[in-house]
């Protein structure tokens, strides 16, 4: 009886697990339809990384805060030549002088096979170096792929003032 019961206890604990996460990537990707579609809104340049990507990953709600040591992180969902085909979490540490938390929405593109690779691989670690362009409208998007990836954002809300130094560190998760 008790075996039966403890059972039940873990199919329920599972189902609802899968059911939570399944929710969670559908907001994940309704988002990440949204934030496509306001970056393309905002700057119809934009369109043409989509178009010529080989992948991108679409963070939707990145949020960020910070006391001299900051931290970031969102869940994304990726697509490869336009079709999803997983999602990724991301994780950001920085320490320097910086103060405040805000919101924003976060674009990597992906144009060779060795740099989509290495994200799908877990491999992918973005330091100082590199930089993400805001989406701002009708500016110019002169941006220039850094080995295989070029990283745009879109400031949702918040305030934040920083000089710092740190990193990104992805997971990616393949839809079976």
């Amino acid at each position: 009886m008790k075996l039966t019961k403890i059972f039940t206890l873990v199919v329920l604990f599972i189902g609802t697990t899968l059911i939570a996460q399944n929710s969670d990537d559908k907001k994940v990707i309704k988002d990440a339809e949204m934030v496509k579609a306001e970056m393309i809104k905002t700057n119809k340049k934009i369109q043409t990384y989509f178009d010529d990507a080989k992948a991108y990953v679409i963070f939707p709600n990145v949020g960020k805060g910070a006391l001299i040591v900051g931290a970031a992180s969102g869940n994304g969902a990726v697509y490869e030549r336009g079709t999803l085909v997983g999602m990724a979490k991301m994780k950001q540490l920085d320490i320097g002088a910086q103060i405040g938390g805000e919101a924003y929405g976060e674009v990597i593109f992906f144009k060779t096979d060795a740099a989509l690779q290495e994200f799908m691989d877990d491999d992918l670690e973005f330091t100082g170096q590199v930089s993400a362009v805001a989406v701002k409208e009708d500016a110019t998007l002169n941006v220039k792929y850094n080995d295989g990836v070029a990283v745009f954002t879109m400031p949702k809300g918040g305030l934040m003032a920083e000089v710092s130094v740190g990193g990104q560190k992805f997971d990616y998760t393949a839809f079976e």
